[in-house]
C-alpha cells in the first residue's frame, strides 16, 4: 500500500503561460527573447519512463476495453502526478480512464484512483463520496482508509481522520498506521510526544521499504519544525530527499524551511531544474528576493501568469501559493487576506494557518487572528513559527 501524502497537487489540462494576472482581461504573454525557455515537456520521448507509458498507451489504444491496461496506465501517471506536481499528469490518468470515469459506481480500483485525483483538485466531498462507495463494497481496504483519513485531517475533521487511523492498525504494516495516527496526535495537543514516538519507531522499521521511509521522514520533518527542533528537521528532510530527490512534496516543505532560515541561496541551487510546479518556483521567486536578485521579476512575471490561467480554469488548488505570491511578491495585503480566508475555508493544515496569520497581521485583522487563536485553542494545535507571529 503507497502512503498517501498530506498535500496533494491539482488534477488539471495542460498549463497555458500565456495571461497576466491583471484584470478581468489578460493581454498575451510575450518572450523577453528567442531564447527564453517557456515550457519543459515532462519526459523526453528517450526517458524509460516515456517508453513505458507510449507502450501502455498504445496497448490501451488497441484493447480500450482492457480494464487493467487502463488501471495500469491511470497508476502511473497518478504516481508520476505526485511525485513531480506536473498536474498534466493527473489529467493523462483521467484519460487513461475515460471509460470508467463518469460511471456513478465504477469498480473499486477506478473509485481510488478517481478519489486521489479528486482529492488533488480539492474536490473533498466528491472524494469522500467515492470513498464511501468504495469502503462499503471494501471495508477492509487500507489504502481507502489512509485516504478519507488525509482528506479528513486537511478539512479539520479530527474525530472522523482518527477514525480512520484507527481502522488502519488492524490492515496495514505497523509503520503506516502508527504514522497515520501519530501524524493526525501531532496536531492535535501532542506533538513532542507524537514525534519521539514515531522517530522510535522509524527506527527500528529498517526493513520498511523506501518510499514509506521517505513518508515518515517527511513527517517527522514537518513535527520537528513545529516543535522548533531545527537540527533534527534538517536531518529528516536530507534523509527523506536522498531516498526521493524528485519529490516536489518535499522539495517544497525543505525549501520553505530554508526560507525561514534565511538560507535562499540553498533554496536556488535545490530547485534549480524544478519550476513547473507552482508551488516550487515560488519558492524558488521567493529565494531570489531573499537574494536581491533581479531575476526575482521574471518569476513573478510567470506566477502572475500561472494564477490568471488557474482562475480561467475555475482551479481553486492553488489558493494557498496565490495568497503567498500576493502577500510576499506582489505587497497586496488585502488580497492575501481574502485569498487566505478563501483558502482555509478549504483545508486546514498548518501552512494554511500560518498565512492566514501572516496576512492577518499584515492587514491588522485583529477578528481574523482571533478566530485563529480560537481555533489553536480547540485543537491544541502547536507550532513554533504561528506562536511567534501570535505572541
Amino acid at each position: 500500500m503507497t502512503p498517501a501524502k498530506f498535500h496533494f497537487r491539482s488534477l488539471a489540462v495542460l498549463v497555458t503561460l500565456v495571461l497576466t494576472a491583471a484584470g478581468a482581461t489578460a493581454a498575451p504573454y510575450v518572450p523577453r527573447s528567442d531564447d527564453q525557455v517557456l515550457e519543459r515537456l515532462p519526459l523526453a520521448p528517450t526517458d524509460p519512463t516515456a517508453r513505458e507509458l507510449r507502450g501502455l498507451r498504445q496497448a490501451l489504444a488497441q484493447q480500450p476495453g482492457r480494464l487493467d491496461l487502463a488501471i495500469q496506465l491511470a497508476r502511473r501517471y497518478t504516481e508520476l502526478g505526485r511525485v513531480t506536481g506536473d498536474p498534466r499528469f493527473a489529467g493523462y490518468a483521467q484519460a487513461a480512464l475515460a471509460g470508467w470515469w463518469e460511471q456513478s459506481e465504477p469498480p473499486a480500483e477506478v473509485l481510488l484512483i478517481r478519489a486521489t485525483l479528486r482529492q488533488r483538485t480539492h474536490d473533498f466531498d466528491a472524494a469522500l463520496a467515492d470513498l464511501a462507495v468504495l469502503l462499503q463494497r471494501h471495508p477492509r481496504d487500507g489504502q481507502a482508509r489512509l485516504t478519507r483519513a488525509t482528506i479528513l485531517q486537511v478539512q479539520g475533521d479530527f474525530d472522523g481522520a482518527a477514525g480512520e487511523c484507527a481502522a488502519l492498525r488492524r490492515l496495514a504494516p505497523e509503520v503506516v498506521w502508527a504514522a497515520c495516527a501519530y501524524g493526525l496526535a501531532s496536531v492535535t495537543g501532542h506533538l513532542r510526544a507524537s514525534y519521539d514516538a514515531l522517530s522510535s519507531l522509524l527506527a527500528r522499521q529498517a526493513e520498511a521499504k523506501p518510499e514509506v521511509q521517505a513518508w515518515v521522514l517527511s513527517m517527522l520533518a514537518e513535527m520537528a519544525t513545529r516543535a522548533g527542533l531545527n537540527d533534527a528537521a534538517e536531518a529528516h528532510f536530507r534523509a527523506a530527499l536522498a531516498i526521493d530527490p524528485s519529490d516536489h512534496y518535499l522539495l517544497t516543505a525543505y525549501s520553505d524551511w530554508l526560507l525561514d532560515q534565511r538560507r535562499p541561496s540553498e533554496v536556488v541551487t535545490l530547485l534549480a531544474s524544478q519550476q513547473r510546479a507552482d508551488a516550487l518556483l515560488l519558492r524558488q521567486t521567493l529565494a531570489l528576493k531573499q537574494l536581491g536578485s533581479p531575476q526575482v521579476d521574471a518569476g513573478v512575471e510567470q506566477l502572475r501568469a500561472r494564477f490568471a490561467s488557474s482562475r480561467l480554469r475555475g482551479d481553486r488548488v492553488h489558493l494557498r501559493e496565490e495568497a503567498r505570491f500576493t502577500l510576499e511578491l506582489l505587497g497586496d495585503q488585502r488580497a492575501a487576506l481574502a485569498l487566505a480566508r478563501a483558502n482555509w475555508a478549504i483545508q486546514k493544515e498548518l501552512p494554511d494557518l500560518r498565512l492566514l496569520v501572516e496576512s492577518a497581521r499584515a492587514t491588522r485583522d485583529a477578528a481574523t487572528l482571533d478566530e485563529v487563536r480560537q481555533w489553536l485553542l480547540q485543537t491544541s494545535a502547536e507550532d513554533v513559527a504561528i506562536s511567534r507571529l501570535l505572541s
